[in-house]
């Protein structure tokens, strides 16, 4: 950071501060201001001084709170939990948020950031850089703290060291005070967002997409209203309208159509004028990279745009990259009531400023999808709208612009031969023309007909009477598998909204069932209820594999992932999901992530060996934080904290009664058990949590492969699937793991009790714990099919399902009276229907009929079955 980039306060000064005028020092209206500065440096002062007291999160209060002492540093972690707790309810609600702590370290700026990020709001940096002496001085006149002057040396060490990396580090804006003189003089003020507009009332015509075709352009206006101005050579300038009216325009102003210049010119009149607003469209942005001789591919009508430009003076080209660049990426209009963005925006997005909020407005999101013309399939999020705003767009061209939850599309597809549009506000009126011809080619027409030939059916077209309503799916293992009608709607939703392309979502795999429950003291699970289910069944071995605490994931990996590249058909593309069909991962990380494994199956010779270009993984990706980390942070952490702060107070209470005489013996008893229960609760999820850094810190362990081009490996021995993860594992150290695992002869006891103790001695060092299966993989039992495997879980692990107490007796024996039927059932049916959809991909059955028992799957996990088993 160059001293341009901070905010200095450390010239013209004198000795009378009450003689020099107030510095200002600004900072937006919502933010998360980070206060940086070694002990004794006057930050809580300062914070008193310029902030509300509810505004202001102080690392001292929050030690206090969770262990009634500010100084006692041991409490710090449990501290900041809650803290970042509290900060995030804060911004959640779109309140501006204060850090009181040292923050000198880059480690603890870092979850600050990333906690400012994930609520879209700006971070902004107050360093007090005071003089060591001046801090050595106020911590020896504090009486309530004994702090080292060698701790303070070293804090303001740090504060320096990083100091010139705060903006990198993601700080939006950086203010230093260099001296007490300083702070004495600070004034704060406040900055409004610029996408904050509530003051400006309308009325509006809000115009959507222009895409180069002034003539409909200028037409519309008229229209509307408005006198145009025109320069001496006759080109439109601008446009006012006697009453006073305003244009917003929802931006892709340029590309495609015949005179982007031309619209360019009108449009930044009428905005320098006062006369219009404007909003960016993904082609501005695209537009400004390519202006600044940045790489990027001149498609979808970019070239047009470039050339016509060429013929304007170099000025003018100045003038439209500053313009457009400057472009925020919405408006919150008329006292929240209005919001124009380009490609639309949740209402958790307005107002707010992040890189998520700008990638949004501009681009939409997508299901990750692609249609038949090789195009996103957009995640239609207006269907979910429920803002009190009305939210107007465009981005995606549509036939008729329509009323979605009072959001609406106001591109009509002008350049492709539709018609420009407009909405006047607040009195909701379209206006339109239509184009004069059609200058491009759409990639997807406006209106497909989708009606196909009577009997016919292409095999790669899915249809939603498929899945709709009360569905029986035949499967070879199982017969006839219902669906429920209300388990279907609910499959619908997920499957619509988050879940991959169809083509990538071969197989769901099925939920897993926990053993029967023991009756050992202190144990709900316990490797001989595996062992007995399985002996009962007929199975004469089995084997016990180490449970790893991660998440479960399918991945689908493809020789062509090998070169990393993403530009291919959805069918050729691999993919790492969830159990609901998810993308486990963002795409960058992603794409790396296959490369990686598809360079491991490669180096192990099994697209060879399988003969295959492809092959389908059953993993556990680790850590568990890496996918779960906001329900830890939102459910787990702040359980933990909330226990560790109140449960030891409580204690604490009950001491001092106990030593006045009160006989509060039981209640202390009870209280020092759920203390140390709460900290063990803790510690169980923390075993499972670790940083990543792109792919440092991921592994996945692979357990099974499950199919491959023409052939499926359910009916292959376990020992088999744990060869070929360990060859995996051995092709890429670090990245895959192996799976530790022992065979159990069920005639033999001896062999029983090795893995008995085998499991209690991973779950005595905090493991998950193991699942057992039978050897033979698929097997089929004196009743049918067996479960193809049972988990066992252990003790401490089973705090995290059941909450910190369960352990205490009168709630293991209510635990204990869980009911499996319906768990195991649920497992079973599961299983066949993901075997179904394996075996249709091997014989190359069409499409829909493989999806038809995937979707299967993600309905039935709508039963209602405990999801604690």
């Amino acid at each position: 950071m160059s001293d341009d980039d901070v905010r200095r306060t450390d010239d013209d000064h004198s000795d009378d501060h009450a003689d020099r005028p107030r510095r200002g020092l600004a900072i937006p209206e919502l933010a998360l201001v980070v206060l940086i500065g070694a002990s004794g440096s006057g930050k809580s002062t300062f914070a008193r001084r310029h902030f509300l007291p509810t505004q202001v999160l102080s690392s001292d209060f929050f030690r206090g709170l969770v262990a009634d002492d500010e100084n006692d540093q041991a409490s710090t972690p449990d501290a900041f939990d809650v803290l970042h707790y509290a900060a995030a309810t804060r911004l959640r609600a779109g309140r501006l948020t204060v850090v009181d702590a040292t923050n000198v370290r880059r480690e603890d700026r870092a979850s600050l950031v990333a906690l400012a990020r994930e609520h879209d709001v700006l971070p902004v940096a107050i360093v007090l850089d005071m003089p060591e002496e001046v801090c050595l001085e106020r911590n020896a006149a504090r009486s309530d703290r004994d702090l080292p002057a060698g701790v303070v040396r070293r804090q303001r060490s740090e504060l320096r060291r990083g100091l010139r990396g705060l903006g990198r580090e993601g700080f939006r804006k950086v203010l230093l005070l260099r001296s007490p003189e300083d702070v004495d003089t600070a004034a704060l003020t406040y900055e409004k967002q610029y996408n904050d507009r509530r003051e400006d009332t309308g009325p509006f015509d809000v115009i959507g997409d222009v895409h180069g075709c002034r003539a409909e352009l200028e037409e519309l206006l008229v229209r509307l209203g408005y006198v145009l101005t025109h320069d001496d050579r006759g080109r439109p300038t601008g446009a006012a309208h006697p009453e006073g009216r305003r244009a917003v325009f929802v931006g892709d102003l340029v590309d495609r159509g015949p005179d982007s210049p031309g619209v360019l010119r009108l449009v930044m009149g009428m905005v320098a004028a006062g006369d219009a607003l404007c909003v960016p469209g993904n082609h501005e942005n695209k537009l400004v990279r390519a202006l600044r001789g940045r790489n990027v591919q001149l498609s979808h009508g970019l070239q047009e745009t470039l050339d016509q430009l060429a013929h304007e003076p170099e000025d003018f080209r100045q003038a439209v990259e500053e313009f457009c660049y400057g472009l925020v990426s919405h408006y919150v209009l008329d006292g929240g009531a209005l919001v124009v963005a380009h490609a639309g925006l949740p209402e958790k997005l307005q107002g707010r400023s992040s890189g998520r909020v700008r990638s949004f407005a501009l681009y939409g999101d997508t299901t990750g999808e692609t249609d038949e013309f090789g195009l996103p399939v957009r995640y239609p999020w207006a269907s979910d709208y429920r803002g009190r705003a009305m939210v107007l767009y465009g981005h995606t061209p549509v036939p008729e612009p329509e009323w979605v939850n009072n959001t609406m599309c106001l591109d009509t597809g002008c350049v492709f031969g539709g018609r420009l549009t407009a909405l006047r506000y607040p009195e909701r009126q379209l206006v339109a023309v239509d184009a004069a011809r059609t200058y491009y080619e759409p990639a997807r027409p406006f209106l497909v007909d989708g009606a196909l030939p009577p009997g016919e059916r292409e095999p790669d077209v899915l249809d939603i009477d498929d899945v709709l309503g009360k569905r029986v799916v035949e499967t070879r293992l199982a017969g006839r598998v219902t669906v429920r009608a209300e388990n279907a709607a609910a499959a619908i939703e997920v499957m619509s909204r988050f879940a991959l392309a169809p083509e990538q979502l071969l197989h769901l795999p099925p939920t897993m069932s926990p053993v029967a429950t023991s009756r050992q003291p202190g144990l709900l699970e316990h490797p001989a209820e595996a062992f007995a289910y399985y002996r009962e069944a007929g199975v004469a071995l089995v084997v016990c594999e180490e449970k790893h605490m991660g998440s479960r994931g399918l991945a689908l990996v493809r020789r062509d992932d090998l070169n990393g590249s993403a530009d291919r058909p959805v069918e050729r593309r691999g993919a790492v999901y969830t159990r609901t069909g998810r993308s486990f991962f963002g795409g960058d990380l992603t794409a790396a992530l296959l490369t990686r494994l598809a360079g491991a199956v490669e180096a192990a010779g099994l697209f060879d060996e399988l003969a295959s270009d492809w092959v389908l993984l059953d993993t556990e990706v680790l850590p568990w934080s890496a996918k779960a980390g906001e329900l830890i942070r939102a459910q787990y952490a702040a359980v933990g904290a909330a226990a560790r702060a109140a449960v030891p107070a409580a204690v604490r209470q009950l001491e001092q009664a106990a030593a006045r005489g009160l006989d509060v013996g039981e209640l202390l008893d009870r209280q020092r058990q759920r203390s140390t229960d709460a900290g063990a609760f803790t510690a169980a999820y923390r075993r499972y949590c670790w940083p990543t850094d792109g792919l440092d810190g991921i592994s996945v362990a692979p357990f099974q492969a499950l199919a491959a081009e023409g052939t499926t490996f359910a009916d292959r021995e376990h020992a088999w699937h744990l060869e070929v993860a360990d060859r995996l594992a051995v092709a890429a150290p670090g990245l895959v793991r192996g799976t530790a695992h022992r065979y159990v002869d069920l005639a033999d006891p001896a062999s029983e009790s090795v893995a008995t103790d085998w499991w209690t001695e991973l779950t005595a060092l905090g493991g998950e714990g193991m699942v057992v299966k039978p050897a033979a993989n698929l097997t089929r039992g004196v009743k049918g099919v067996v479960q193809p495997g049972l988990k066992v879980r252990g003790r401490e692990y089973l705090r995290i399902i059941y909450g910190p107490d369960y352990t205490r007796p009168e709630n293991l024996d209510r635990l204990r009276d869980r009911n499996l039927g319906r768990k195991r059932g649920l497992a079973l049916r599961e299983y066949a229907l993901g075997v179904e959809a394996l075996e249709r991909v091997a014989r190359g059955e069409p499409l829909w009929r493989v999806h038809e028992c995937v979707f299967a799957v993600l309905a039935l996990e709508s039963e209602p079955v405990d999801p604690r088993l």
